[in-house]
């Protein structure tokens, strides 16, 4: 009897403990779930560039059920957060999905991609010694193909045998996915301390970043070589430089930025210069915060040569990676100039634009040559077209041109300059164009290297540029081209 009642007692102190000090009920939470396995669908990409995977998270009720995707090789192929696989090459990678609630729980599945074409190549590389091998073996129409992915180099890379006219020697950098650097950080400032020098003849080089050499980036006294798609970047000297005689060598699609000597003082982006030869060209580059200049045609010990610039855009030289300013000249295109103010660096430039850059857009420097301008543009530099009275020009022509802003000061022996923003009555403002911001141009290439489509000085409707222009033999729309460096 006495054992009953303490039972009766327990059950009815249970009871009681049942309700809070109010007598209202106490709820005890849900024990939480959590994933237990993930089983990962998909297939094997064997046509196309994409495929989907999906997760089966168990059980069913957990409470996040949230996954997290990873690719064990992303220069072969990447995976989104929704489990959309893209593919850049033919290889096999590892797909992870990770349960996010303690990530603990993971599965994964091998994921083998061959829709990809493949292409016998003479020599396909990996390694900084596999790339070295094959230039030491490579001869005229062989092509080297270089795999993704970083490449120390130690010291100066010299190509000095030649390909031929239709049977040039080929570089070509993976640019889908993961491109190609050459990275040349463990060599010291010098001036024998080039990335790569090319003293051959026919030679492509496409799709190669290379960084930080000692010197010059690239430094090309060859001739009929194409260099496309490539970059150079924070060099102790100029990027990419065309020296020494080089004649007729095309640089195609190329950025070069960043570039900066120790004593802060130094290194331009491009340059045509010293004792460069005639017929090189430069189509749709990037200049960018090089210590320096953007592009350089200073001489010495050769004359009267011609360089080309179309669709070249310079931007903020002058100024250091970090923003500050250098101790550098700060031009966008310097023309020519020399030691003894007499020397003639002929130069035509067709739709290039100068913007933001220390000192002057266009220079003139000391130039003694025949300089073109046509459909170019300037904005926000110091001085937009600086081309002086002191050892003139022979002969300066800018038509189609526009700036906004002061234009600058236009002398030269022989001067032919008309139909420009800053004649004829034209009043230029901000106006007349859908975007004055200059860091667009700076935006990332498109997947065959050519330039970024932006809005920057691109004209309105309502411009009074439209249709104010000259004939000079580039295409344009309407009744007579616009002034300025994009056809409305």
């Amino acid at each position: 009897m006495k054992m009953k009642v303490i039972n009766m007692l327990l059950i009815i102190s249970l009871f009681s403990c049942s309700k809070d000090d109010d007598n209202s009920e106490v709820i005890i939470p849900e024990p939480i779930v959590y994933v237990q396995s993930i089983t990962i669908n998909g297939s094997d990409i064997t046509s196309g560039t994409t495929g989907q995977m999906t997760a089966e998270v168990l059980p069913t009720n957990a409470n996040n059920k949230t996954i997290v995707w990873s690719s064990s090789n992303e220069t072969i192929a990447t995976i989104s957060s929704s489990g959309l696989i893209t593919a850049y090459q033919n290889g096999t990678v590892i797909i992870t999905a990770t349960a996010i609630d303690k990530n603990v729980i993971t599965a994964t599945k091998e994921i083998k991609i061959s829709s990809f074409t493949t292409t016998a190549y003479d020599y396909t590389v990996s390694t900084t010694a596999e790339l070295l091998s094959a230039l030491a073996n490579v001869s005229a129409g062989e092509t080297i193909f270089l795999n993704g992915g970083n490449y120390v180099v130690n010291s100066k890379i010299t190509l000095s045998i030649s390909g031929e006219e239709g049977n040039e020697i080929t570089i070509l950098g993976q640019t889908e996915g993961a491109r190609v650097k050459l990275d040349f950080s463990s060599m010291s400032e010098n001036s024998s301390n080039q990335g790569i020098v090319l003293t051959g003849n026919f030679w492509h080089i496409k799709g190669i970043d290379i960084y930080k050499a000692g010197d010059n980036g690239l430094q090309i006294k060859g001739n009929n070589n194409l260099i496309e798609f490539c970059t150079f970047s924070e060099c102790a000297d100029t990027g990419l430089q065309i020296d020494d005689g080089a004649s007729n060598n095309t640089i195609l699609n190329c950025d070069s930025y960043f570039n900066a000597d120790s004593s802060i003082e130094n290194a331009d982006g491009f340059a045509c210069k010293l004792s460069a030869g005639t017929g090189n060209k430069f189509i749709g580059c990037r200049a960018w915060q090089n210590l320096d200049d953007g592009w350089d045609g200073y001489l010495r010990n050769t004359d009267n040569i011609t360089t080309t610039y179309e669709n070249c855009w310079s931007v903020k030289n002058g100024y250091l990676k970090d923003g500050t300013k250098g101790n550098g000249d700060g031009n966008g295109f310097k023309t020519g100039g020399s030691d003894d103010k007499l020397l003639k660096h002929n130069a035509t430039y067709k739709n290039c634009i100068a913007v933001g850059n220390v000192y002057d857009g266009f220079d003139h420097n000391s130039n003694r040559g025949i300089v073109v301008l046509y459909n170019c543009a300037a904005y926000d530099n110091g001085k937009n077209y600086s081309f002086s009275s002191t050892n003139p020009l022979e002969k300066l022509t800018i038509k189609n041109s526009s700036a906004l802003g002061a234009y600058g000061s236009i002398n030269a022996t022989t001067i032919d300059v008309t139909h420009n923003s800053w004649q004829n009555g034209i009043i230029t403002s901000e106006e007349d164009f859908k975007g004055i911001d200059y860091s667009e141009l700076l935006a990332s290439r498109k997947e065959d290297g050519s330039l970024p489509d932006v809005n920057f000085f691109h004209l309105n409707s309502d411009s009074d540029l439209i249709d104010k222009g000259i004939d000079v033999g580039l295409p344009f729309n309407g009744s007579a081209p616009d002034i300025g460096v994009f056809e409305y």
